[in-house]
């Protein structure tokens, strides 16, 4: 029990520390979503980012949707489109801008960071066209629902 309550202070102190040098003013519900996020092995839905803020400090709805917002403004997180049309979001672990791939299982939904695969930093588009932003998700089926 002593171990977990080091590791949640651990993460709280490391999301302080990032939204600082992010040069963002650090408030509790920014801390505790930006540590839930760090905390989680998947990228988490709003409701479950409420779900995990609950035991520990909760935080109205609207208030988690402004701040996963500024997380994702700042680059402390990434938002992931589900194909259930509902985003999912994670902690930036490499930094603001750190492209990775993302795996979506195909039975469950879970949506995990894949750190270790790289993006493309470009890809051919058809003249006149600008790309903005290139996402790469891998679908497939997660262990537990294989």
């Amino acid at each position: 029990m002593a171990r977990t309550s080091h590791r949640t202070a651990a993460r709280a102190v490391e999301a302080q520390r990032r939204i600082r040098e992010a040069g963002e003013r650090v408030t509790t519900p920014r801390s505790a979503v930006l540590a839930a996020l760090l905390a989680a092995d998947h990228a988490l839905t709003h409701h479950e980012v409420e779900e995990a803020l609950a035991p520990v400090t909760p935080v109205d709805r609207v208030t988690v949707y402004r701040v996963l917002d500024r997380l994702v403004a700042t680059g402390l997180a990434h938002r992931i489109p589900g194909e259930d049309r509902t985003w999912r979001f994670g902690a930036n672990r490499r930094g603001p801008g750190g492209a990775h791939a993302h795996f979506t299982c195909s039975g469950c939904g879970r949506t995990v960071c894949l750190e270790e695969t790289e993006v493309p930093a470009a890809v051919k588009v058809p003249r006149g066209f600008v790309p903005q932003r290139i996402e790469l998700t891998v679908q497939g089926l997660c262990a537990a629902c294989r």
